[in-house]
């Protein structure tokens, strides 16, 4: 029999082209995208680079000032103006391509990522890295309108947002293959976030405004746009107040105590279930995106632990394990490890309870500290909270406040896969 592996539904086939490889039959699928862009309009985000940051903070400084300061604080001048001009040199490469295919385009700042601006564009493309992704994926609140990143310094960012590494050099490769509809939507799920109780109506805290290390990764400390946000009211007659927060996850939210060393007192309820009271040093939900970041660090395994959980099987079972084969080791580890991430698409959340710890002597949790979830309920017994998106926006979260973290289809995030190989669309025997 032969067994079919489809990216698209059949409603989406437009044509086929059927070819032969190695005994493997594949087929490449024209869908009803193709031509997509055809005089669609590109608004192109770009990213705040260190250098331009550098500048904004201190527009009295000459060239030459600016040069001693950040010398002075042992910044080196010359690598900030190296790569500032190599990002500048994939946002003009990116324009210019989408310009030269006849797409209208305008290049805006984070400072000009305006609900106007978004409006005008039928796509939004970032030139940056994933925080410059975040921030553009921030102000798009439904599954309409597609959001596209080029990585503009792959040697110093993994871009997993973004598009394959290699098309910041091939830009107008994936050009092409977005013209031509060789591509297929991904729709990365995001997580809802409805808050219940007093005080939900408090403007969140901006998180990190006063240091930029790594400044795609602060697309909030210099935004206001957010501050005008309205949020939605559901269930404007019912005597609790209630908020959906105007921001979406894409990566992950944190909800504990804003002091790391003190106990988050916290109820957790899963898909329904009655809630638990729970001390532990947070809770994290992510989305199949936000599975191979923050989460999957703090779950990840270490060769070293692996080896040592080998051992302890070894000496307790008797039986013959390569405890000490490194190659072995690391094939184990990676294979755990790889269980931790789901798909972008994946309807569940991951969740972590960090650092989970018992109530009482004789407290037997029915929660486990990691696992899936479709919805998950929290209640704060904390003293001073946060709730954190993306790592960037704060909401408070203390005492007697309900949060109801959901998945819904309407709105996850548009993007695209590029389909750069008929292998990933075949016919096997």
């Amino acid at each position: 029999g032969i067994k079919k592996k489809t990216l698209v539904s059949p409603n989406q086939i437009l044509g086929s082209k059927v070819f032969s490889n190695g005994g493997v039959l594949g087929i490449i699928l024209y869908q009803r995208h193709l031509r997509w862009m055809d005089k669609q309009k590109v608004l192109i985000l770009s990213k705040l680079s260190r250098y331009d940051f550098e500048k904004r903070k201190h527009p009295e400084l000459t060239e030459r000032e600016l040069e001693k300061r950040l010398s002075k604080r042992g910044s080196d001048y010359n690598l900030l103006l190296y790569h500032h001009y190599l990002h500048k040199g994939v946002e003009n490469t990116v324009n210019s391509v989408f310009t030269a295919a006849g797409v209208e385009t305008k290049v805006v700042s984070r400072f000009d990522y305006t609900d106007a601006n978004i409006a005008w564009a039928d796509a939004v493309v970032t030139t940056g890295g994933d925080g410059t992704y975040l921030l553009a994926a921030t102000r798009i609140v439904d599954n309409k309108k597609p959001v596209i990143g080029f990585n503009s310094d792959p040697l110093r960012s993994k871009g997993h947002l973004c598009l394959p590494q290699r098309y910041s050099v091939d830009v107008k490769e994936a050009v092409d293959n977005l013209l031509n509809g060789k591509f297929r939507w991904t729709f990365r799920k995001r997580i809802r976030v409805t808050l219940f109780g007093e005080n939900i109506y408090d403007p969140p805290v901006e998180l990190h405004s006063q240091q930029l290390r790594h400044p795609e990764n602060r697309y909030l400390d210099m935004d206001p746009q957010l501050r005008t946000l309205q949020p939605e009211e559901l269930n404007p007659g019912d005597s609790k107040p209630t908020r959906v927060l105007p921001v979406l996850a894409l990566n992950e939210v944190f909800i504990g105590e804003c002091v790391s060393a003190r106990v988050s007192y916290l109820e957790i309820g899963f898909d329904n279930k009655k809630k638990v009271k729970q001390k532990c040093s947070g809770l994290i939900a992510s989305t199949g995106t936000g599975s191979t970041s923050w989460t999957y660090s703090i779950n990840q395994l270490t060769e070293q632990n692996m080896e040592e959980i080998l051992t302890i099987i070894k000496e307790e079972t008797g039986y013959d394990i390569k405890d000490t084969d490194s190659r072995f080791v690391k094939k184990v580890t990676n294979k755990f490890n790889e269980m931790l991430i789901i798909n972008s698409e994946e309807s569940r959340m991951v969740y972590t309870i960090r650092d989970l710890l018992p109530t009482s002597p004789l407290d037997r949790s029915p929660l486990k500290p990691r696992g899936l979830a479709q919805s998950i309920h929290v209640k704060s017994r904390c003293f001073d909270a946060a709730l954190v998106i993306d790592g960037g926006v704060s909401f408070r979260f203390n005492d007697g406040t309900h949060a109801l973290l959901e998945v819904k289809e309407s709105d996850a995030l548009r993007t695209v896969t590029l389909i750069e190989s008929p292998k990933q669309l075949s016919f096997k025997h």
